[in-house]
């Protein structure tokens, strides 16, 4: 089982676990392997992987290793 940091938390994964599936665990929300909520609502979540971004069509193809520094940045709305 790697753990791998997400927001500057350890937080451990199952083998061959995705971006999806960190994206997925973070926000709580269950998602298609595209990336896109299950619900067919709204995301607004960018993720980098070692400080690169990860575009969401490469999300369910890029497995997680042990150590790996993700970081998953949500949209918010106000002013």
């Amino acid at each position: 089982m790697p753990t791998v940091e997400i927001n500057e938390e350890t937080v451990p994964l199952d083998e061959g676990a995705t971006v999806v599936t960190a994206v997925a665990r973070t926000t709580g929300r269950e998602l298609t392997e595209s990336g896109t909520p299950a619900d067919g609502g709204r995301l607004g979540v960018a993720v980098a992987l070692g400080g690169e971004v990860v575009p969401r069509s490469r999300w369910a193809a890029t497995e997680l290793s042990e150590g790996d520094e993700l970081e998953i940045v949500t949209a918010v709305q106000g002013g």
